[in-house]
């Protein structure tokens, strides 16, 4: 039992054991409560991300769905590369093309009714709307602009919003 071999082999076997059981460890706090890996899907954030191709989480608001950010360039492109499944797509900068993000977003539709009234998480905004016609204020820093959008029966509208002051 003293045979150097031996315990090399019985030393290899405890370590690989012991990293083994760290990451069974490591799954488990992974997992919530409902057994979901990573955040659920009424988790907001991109870290519960139940999307595909790193878009963030899509939130729903009466019967309008979205989903915002953009802040990383991996959740910059995701969003940029949906944009063409989307019927409205927004964009917020501010001077020099910086991106701006916690843009207070209202969106009302032909008849004054507020459709949409959320807070953008980065400088991409894509929007589930039915086709008509849409007033989209963007806020930023208590500054306001307003647009009239059409959103197309096929196709996809876009609006892009920019701020001087910061």
């Amino acid at each position: 039992m003293n045979d150097p071999r031996h315990l090399s082999r019985r030393v290899t076997a405890i370590i690989a054991a012991a990293a083994l059981s760290l990451g069974f460890t490591s799954a488990a706090f992974a997992q919530n409560a409902n057994g979901v890996t990573g955040g659920s899907t009424t988790d907001d954030t991109s870290a519960g991300n139940a999307n595909v191709e790193g878009l963030p989480q899509v939130q729903q608001q009466g019967d309008v769905s979205y989903t915002s950010g953009g802040v990383g360039l991996d959740e910059s492109r995701a969003l940029r590369s949906a944009e063409h499944s989307w019927p409205l797509s927004l964009r917020f900068t501010g001077p020099g093309s910086d991106y701006l993000a916690d843009v207070k977003v209202k969106i009302s539709d032909a008849h004054g009714g507020d459709v949409l009234d959320t807070t953008s998480r980065g400088p991409y905004m894509l929007v589930k709307l039915r086709p008509g016609r849409y007033t989209v204020q963007a806020s930023y820093k208590d500054h306001a602009q307003s647009k009239t959008i059409t959103v197309p029966a096929k196709g996809t509208a876009k609006a892009a919003f920019y701020w001087q002051t910061q």
